[in-house]
């Protein structure tokens, strides 16, 4: 694919940008017991700890796990508050309960999510000429800026057809896999931190994204270069070192989350941004968004 079709389909994916995100169907055959000791048991915290930080009787909780007690609304969002339960599944919790979901989940069309939704462009935007996505819960690209372009063009259109996946373009083999020189370092770093999403979070979407992406071949010629456990001690991150038309560019990232949201789709939209991990990377990200403007 060339460097023009690839902007295209960034440029294309404005119609996409910012859609619903996926709706959990309720575990409506689960009660708000189980599930409640189902998040405690994520967290690795007995019932007498989870007491004794949320500050009530270990007899109490154990009556509300067990379903001998229903706990109030005021007791469900105390409880997730100490279990660092994500809003979806706060809602999941309420309405296990009997009680009506608390967290609104509006798309990022939504009139009333302006300020979010321009908070997200101008952070894209003013990233450039580095490249940054804009990703929901589950790796889903919603939004992206002009810089992403010349980094996947050459991926295959299949995979660039909305929606995106941002961890299947990276390791799939008609992905870029191809073009990341050290592929093997870069594959452990994103299945690790995939494997902390699914047990913080118990997505079982995660969990099938993970197992899919484990089963990805390594693309032919891929060097076995040092895991990201055994990298370098001058190595203070896992770099993305990705070989183009225009030398080896090498770029590292960071993320960025909305602070206390109080809605179900902010609460999972994150801003991955990729800075240049040497001069030669940022001087060639200057140049080609030279090219792009002229």
């Amino acid at each position: 694919m060339d460097f023009g079709r690839a902007l295209a389909i960034i440029a294309g994916m404005d119609t996409h940008t910012f859609s619903p995100s996926e709706r959990a169907v309720p575990p409506m055959s689960r009660t708000v017991g189980d599930l409640l000791r189902e998040w405690r048991q994520r967290r690795r915290m007995s019932q007498l700890l989870l007491a004794s930080e949320a500050d009530v009787s270990t007899r109490h909780l154990s009556f509300v796990e067990s379903g001998r007690a229903t706990p109030s609304r005021e007791m469900i969002m105390h409880l997730a508050e100490r279990l660092d339960v994500p809003l979806r599944a706060r809602n999941a919790l309420l309405v296990a309960a009997g009680y009506a979901p608390l967290f609104r989940e509006r798309p990022l069309s939504d009139p009333q999510l302006g300020a979010a939704r321009e908070a997200v462009e101008r952070v894209l935007k003013g990233h450039e000429p580095y490249p940054a996505i804009a990703v929901d819960r589950h790796w889903t690209i919603v939004a992206a800026n002009r810089a992403l372009a010349p980094l996947i063009a050459a991926a295959s259109p299949a995979l660039l057809a909305p929606p995106v996946n941002a961890l299947r373009l990276s390791l799939h083999p008609d992905g870029i896999a191809s073009s990341i020189v050290n592929w093997h370092a870069w594959r452990a770093h994103l299945l690790a931190r995939l494997q902390r999403q699914v047990e913080v979070s118990g997505d079982a979407t995660l969990a099938a994204l993970h197992e899919e992406l484990a089963g990805y071949p390594a693309p032919s010629g891929a060097q076995d270069t040092q895991p990201a456990e055994t990298a370098p001690v001058d190595q203070i991150v896992v770099p993305l070192r990705l070989a183009t038309p225009h030398g080896v560019l090498s770029f590292f990232s960071t993320t960025t989350v909305f602070g206390t949201p109080v809605d179900v789709t902010l609460s999972e939209l994150a801003i991955e941004a990729f800075f240049p991990a040497d001069q030669q990377t940022a001087d060639t990200l200057r140049e080609l968004a030279s090219m792009q403007a002229t």
